[in-house]
């Protein structure tokens, strides 16, 4: 999937096309991966979104988002625990 961006110069008629490849987000499915994942010099900051049924983590990386979705609450609470220090860690309602 791509995303097109049309610029057209108000002085000529001539109309650029640009294709811009849109990077969708990695989902991890194992706990251990995305806690390496999270401990990657790349890694910038942790989104955490909890649901009635879920508890979403996003790691933001150089180049991709990588998410890891957990039902379990005590496993979700644990992981929020283990999570580096050094990393930013945002909660969203």
């Amino acid at each position: 999937m791509r995303a097109i961006h049309l610029i057209r110069n108000s002085r000529r008629t001539q109309i650029s096309v640009f294709l811009i490849p849109v990077k969708m987000p990695r989902e991890l499915t194992e706990i251990k991966e995305f806690l390496l994942t999270a401990r990657r010099k790349d890694a910038k900051s942790v989104k955490i979104k909890k649901n009635s049924e879920n508890t979403k983590f996003k790691v933001r990386c150089s180049r991709f988002l990588y998410t890891l979705v957990i039902t379990d609450k005590e496993k979700a609470e644990k992981l929020k625990q283990s999570l580096p220090p050094g990393l930013q860690v945002k909660e969203v309602k």
